[in-house]
């Protein structure tokens, strides 16, 4: 959609007149420059799009040009505002400073660690911000005032957050109001228009109740926004939702390529990876799509004769920190795909998505993503020898981890079989885990306490470690728009959300399962584990998915006591980080990983439960990346000194993934033992 810019329209980051750019989850407007560092930025930090060479929903336009109109720039730039700022030196880049370093640094230190948004004062009772936060989205969608509820967002507020009181999301209000700007907002920031209200009604069902039909229709096509951009990419059309066509799979004019043994050993991986780990792959390609549409786009504006060929180049997707490095490397190599590669690739991810979506049958799991990216790009790629040519940027790696060795039986990277459907869940079971849940809260209060208290030294460190930025890197960036269900029947709900793993849930500590989380289907339940595939060491025995019958569960008492003793090295640990006492990091990593040694001894050596399996690996292998990490601190002879403030962040974040993977163990176990 074509938009006519007016002269008072200037950059949001250096203030050139007449921004062509528009970050959609920042709501601003940017120039050909800056818009250069955004795209380096990646898809999680800032959205871009051309403001009028790029196919926009009209709604979503205007979305941004008001909250760009109201000043949403301001709550990028918070501190930059006070005087104060002035005195320190602080300012924002300007029309005459240099691309780099100037501006790039400037817009990294705004976009990525957030540097100059506001400052949440310390509390003790800083655990039940986040939710705090939540409910005043929560309130705030009925009206029609966008930034604050951008503000809110910036500050960690859930678009996904689930009233306990109210039964519903942010975006059903906003439905039900007929706001569509506010939906517009809350469905960039991840929010799911399928997610049910505590009676099974989605956001599309209010929007449609309250008689607003076309936002309900705006829904729909944000529903199968990733399915949708990936068909328009290849044949320039998108399905008729309203007449109930949800897929298009174009077919290659020549399929004889893709007849080879290679090229149909691939398509079956790709069909047996689980729902969670096709969600992964499809929306990496999501992302692939958008670089090279974008890129596209940049090449057809830009003035060749006076830029800088440095702002022309974006030649593989940016890392992104909350992605492990197997999963960054593996989107990285999608750019290795030419057009004819790349289509094919498309072309499979669009028929499994409608097979699923259908529910037809599909094999166990037995590849994970990276590995079907290997097998996509041997069967495409002419100069096969390239493949294990490190081309991607240097990431926060495991160290032990091979991203090119296959798979096989006891490989740690292998996906798990579920003893559990993926069909939708009844009402009944629905009610049987909600009472059981209920019922085992008064056990896990003692372990409520302590990791409150760690959540709050958890999250002093976070700010501290990030140059001045309140919220966490995870819990600020948008989540993924798009969302699949991968239902067996239509009338049945559809609550499948594809999650990106930097959503977080509404407060760190405090997530013991909820009505919200009582997903339709089971892979859902099973998928808001965080993916150990590729990061770290894991218990050997657990590598096996032919599990036999387990014993019973360690009893809550005894998870709880050991889990206890974890969060109390940790605490200590993270004195240590808060006093700059890095010589104790190693001493501290020891004696979390024997907590957690002697912990993981407590379950069977081959639980039957994925989801048993899934904490497990979490917990050891955020242990063992822990002592990698503790290890760092220790500057080795004839070596330049480390990074100790990237030390620190990601001693941080393996403390937090120890914490919450025996949080989990605590909340699985009460569930098991009241059963």
């Amino acid at each position: 959609m074509s938009k006519r810019l007016r002269n008072t329209e200037v950059c949001a980051d250096c203030s050139v007149p007449e921004p062509r750019w528009a970050s959609v989850n920042r709501g601003v407007l940017v120039c050909d420059e800056c818009c250069s560092v955004h795209r380096s930025l990646g898809r999680h930090s800032s959205q871009v799009r051309h403001l009028t060479h790029t196919p926009w929903p009209p709604t979503q336009l205007q979305m941004v040009q008001t909250l760009y109109s109201n000043g949403a720039n301001s709550i990028w730039e918070h501190s930059l505002l006070d005087p104060a700022s002035v005195m320190s030196g602080k300012r924002k880049a300007n029309p005459q400073d240099k691309l780099h370093p100037n501006k790039s640094e400037f817009i990294k230190a705004k976009y990525q660690m957030l540097a100059f948004v506001h400052r949440m004062p310390c509390r003790e009772d800083d655990s039940s911000t986040a939710k705090d936060l939540s409910k005043q989205l929560h309130s705030s969608v009925r009206t029609g005032n966008l930034e604050t509820c951008l503000r809110l967002l910036s500050l960690g507020a859930q678009a996904n957050f689930f009233h306990p009181e109210k039964g519903n999301t942010p975006l059903h209000v906003a439905a039900k109001a007929g706001q569509v700007s506010q939906a517009e907002l809350l469905t960039v920031y991840g929010a799911d228009p399928g997610a049910p209200d505590s009676n099974g009604k989605t956001p599309i069902d209010y929007a449609r109740e309250a008689g607003q039909h076309e936002l309900a229709d705006r829904l729909v096509e944000v529903q199968y926004e990733l399915t949708d951009r990936l068909a328009f990419y290849l044949c320039g059309r998108k399905p008729d939702h309203k007449n109930g066509q949800h897929f298009i799979v174009p077919q290659m004019a020549d399929s004889s390529l893709d007849l080879s043994e290679l090229a149909k050993a691939a398509k079956k991986k790709l069909q047996s990876l689980s729902n969670h780990l096709f969600e992964e792959l499809a929306m990496d390609v999501y992302d692939e799509v958008d670089r090279r549409e974008t890129d596209a786009v940049w090449l057809a504006t830009q003035n060749h004769s006076t830029l800088v060929t440095e702002t022309t180049v974006v030649p593989f997707l940016p890392v992104n920190p909350e992605y492990s490095s197997t999963r960054n490397q593996g989107r990285q190599k999608l750019a290795r795909f030419n057009a004819h590669e790349f289509a094919t690739l498309v072309i499979d991810i669009l028929s499994d998505a409608k097979r699923r979506q259908q529910g037809n049958s599909i094999v166990s799991p037995k590849d994970n993503v990276e590995l079907i990216l290997r097998s996509v790009g041997v069967r495409h790629c002419s100069d096969s020898q390239d493949n294990d040519q490190p081309d991607y940027d240097s990431v926060a790696s495991d160290e032990d981890t091979d991203p090119e060795l296959p798979s096989s039986k006891g490989d740690r990277t292998k996906s798990l079989d579920s003893d559990l459907s993926d069909g939708p869940i009844t009402m009944q079971e629905y009610m049987e885990v909600k009472n059981a849940l209920s019922a085992s809260e008064a056990k896990i209060q003692q372990l409520m306490r302590a990791n409150n208290s760690l959540s709050d030294e958890l999250r002093l460190m976070q700010k501290k470690t990030e140059r001045g930025a309140f919220v966490t890197t995870s819990s600020s960036l948008p989540s993924f728009p798009s969302t699949l269900s991968w239902s067996k029947d239509d009338t049945a709900p559809k609550a499948t959300k594809l999650e990106k793993q930097s959503s977080m849930p509404e407060s760190d500590y405090d997530n013991t399962f909820n009505d919200s989380e009582v997903e339709d289907s089971s892979f859902i339940r099973r998928s808001r584990l965080r993916s150990w595939m590729g990061e770290g060491h894991s218990i050997p025995e657990l590598d096996d998915v032919e599990t036999e019958p387990d014993p019973a569960l360690p009893s809550t008492e005894d998870v709880i006591r050991k889990t206890e003793q974890i969060t109390k090295n940790i605490q200590e640990l993270l004195r240590a980080a808060q006093e700059n006492k890095h010589d104790s990091f190693i001493p501290c990593s020891e004696r979390i990983h024997v907590a957690v040694t002697e912990m993981a001894a407590l379950f069977p050596k081959k639980p039957r439960s994925e989801t048993v399996r899934g904490s497990l690996r979490l917990l050891t292998s955020s242990a063992c990346r822990l002592q990698s990490e503790c290890r760092k601190a220790v500057p080795s002879e004839g070596c330049p000194g480390p990074d100790m403030q990237l030390v620190t962040q990601q001693v941080i974040q393996c403390a937090y993934d120890i914490a919450k993977a025996a949080k989990q163990l605590v909340t699985i176990t009460t569930k098991e033992n009241t059963n």
